[in-house]
């Protein structure tokens, strides 16, 4: 048995794309289905090819709820700082900052909850993340 993806479902895939993008990860391949009505893009972190997410836009209008019972994506990261601060500097809400310097969580714009773990040891606590409250649900 093998790992191949998982699968979330989007309202706005340009929007979606520009969130996964600035966590980092890069698409793979796009499949369009006209019959189906319906894009698949897959996507992945930088030299993780084999840990896939694929994002699933229907093209007739759907009302999404629950992302949080779908539980979350998680991504180890070289900074959990630094990429915590590129996407606050984008607009991204930092719902539970890095407070230990070892994890924090995000949401993208269908609420799916996404988990940024630092690599290795945690980073020693720093402002502003040390004092950061938590933001919404994660």
């Amino acid at each position: 048995m093998k790992y191949l993806h998982t699968m979330v479902r989007v309202t706005d895939i340009d929007e979606s794309l520009s969130f996964y993008a600035e966590l980092g990860l890069r698409e793979l391949r796009r499949f369009d289905n006209d019959a189906g009505r319906f894009t698949l893009v897959f996507l992945a972190a930088p030299g993780d090819d084999d840990a896939q997410v694929e994002l699933t836009y229907n093209w007739d209008p759907e009302k999404l709820e629950g992302g949080r019972n779908f539980g979350h994506l998680a991504y180890a990261v070289d900074d959990i700082y630094a990429l915590c601060q590129s996407l606050m500097d984008a607009g991204i809400t930092i719902n539970r900052p890095p407070r230990d310097g070892r994890m924090a969580f995000v949401r993208s714009p269908d609420g799916i909850s996404v988990e940024l773990l630092q690599k290795g040891e945690a980073l020693s606590p720093a402002e502003p993340w040390s004092t950061m409250p938590n933001i919404g649900e994660w």
